[in-house]
């Protein structure tokens, strides 16, 4: 049987607890550390830290491939702090740091939250207690929180027209993808009026969010791409059919619009137009495309050789075919 303390990188957790030893003002050890599934674009471990007095607490470290280039890590804790502050149900911020030091990239850790991310598997969970559209209702209240969060609390949070950079980059990339050309032209033509900017997670998803046997929200789950800009990026991303994983619901694969919106509606005291949703849901399913066209890119260019970041490449026509069905 394996040593249930044992770790899987003794200089890591040897680095790891140093800096922990070095936040906490005491000698500290790490023990059971291991790698945790999912995330192409960065490291997730978990741990449990024993402490001087002899307690122990677990915590979580999500840092930067020691060979990838620095990211917004810093910022994402700062962004953790301001959730908080806004009810966002969030990990406990423990400390982060750019890239340096013991743990050599940039990273955070948060303390530890039970509960499941794996979507097949959260899927299946919701499914069987029935909890689908209360989830979907839950999502829409959480999303209000964080619209909530005041940009000028977090520093450095980029912005811009989310359209024009999504041109910008496909036209960079320099790929023939004649759908999404076609998509962008007809958002540019057929633009809703634009809405308040906020603080926009980003990544809202099934996937980021940490859901408990119960089949409520326990922690909202990788800021890494949030920015300003308007609050429907947010409840269209939920929705794209990239994140239903399969199912026919249209919220994350689990709940229905109308639980979501409704919810939504209620706890930010706004009334939500449905057809400036579609166009928004139009918008972020190309961007999905396009992001995997920057993530295989990631790996053919050897900036950072990865099985993970080459398979999604397959994903690209899959998301051409979607948005050509949205353009009917």
């Amino acid at each position: 049987m394996p040593d249930p303390d044992a770790v899987a990188d003794p200089a890591l957790a040897g680095a790891l607890a140093e800096v922990l030893g070095e936040r906490w003002g005491e000698p500290v050890e790490v023990e059971a550390l291991g790698r945790l599934p999912g995330g192409s674009s960065r490291e997730s471990w978990s741990c449990t830290v024993r402490r001087s007095d002899g307690s122990r607490r677990r915590v979580v470290l999500r840092r930067d491939p020691p060979a990838a280039p620095s990211s917004g890590l810093v910022l994402e804790a700062d962004l953790l702090g301001a959730a908080a502050d806004a009810g966002v149900p969030v990990p406990g911020l423990v400390t982060a740091a750019v890239a340096g030091g013991p743990l050599v990239s940039a990273y955070v850790i948060v303390d530890f939250v039970d509960g499941e991310t794996i979507p097949r598997r959260v899927l299946r969970m919701v499914a069987e207690s029935g909890t689908g559209d209360a989830l979907a209702a839950q999502c829409g209240r959480v999303l209000a929180a964080v619209h909530t969060m005041a940009p000028a609390s977090v520093p450095g949070l980029p912005g811009g027209d989310q359209l024009e950079q999504l041109r910008g980059l496909l036209d960079h990339l320099g790929q023939p993808h004649p759908a999404f050309e076609l998509a962008l032209r007809h958002a540019a033509a057929n633009r809703p009026p634009r809405g308040p900017q906020v603080v926009v997670h980003g990544d809202f998803r099934t996937g980021n969010l940490l859901v408990g046997p119960d089949g409520s929200i326990r922690a909202v789950l990788d800021w890494e791409l949030a920015h300003r800009g308007d609050p429907l990026e947010d409840l269209a991303w939920l929705c794209a059919k990239p994140w239903r994983f399969g199912s026919d619901l249209p919220v994350g694969g689990f709940g229905n619009l109308d639980a979501l919106v409704s919810a939504y509606e209620e706890a930010a005291g706004v009334t939500v137009d449905r057809g400036a949703l579609a166009w928004w849901e139009l918008v972020e399913t190309l961007r999905w495309g396009i992001i995997c066209i920057v993530q295989v890119l990631t790996h053919t260019s050897g900036a950072l050789r990865s099985v993970e970041l080459a398979a999604i490449g397959r994903r690209v026509c899959e998301v051409e075919w979607d948005v050509l069905q949205m353009l009917g």
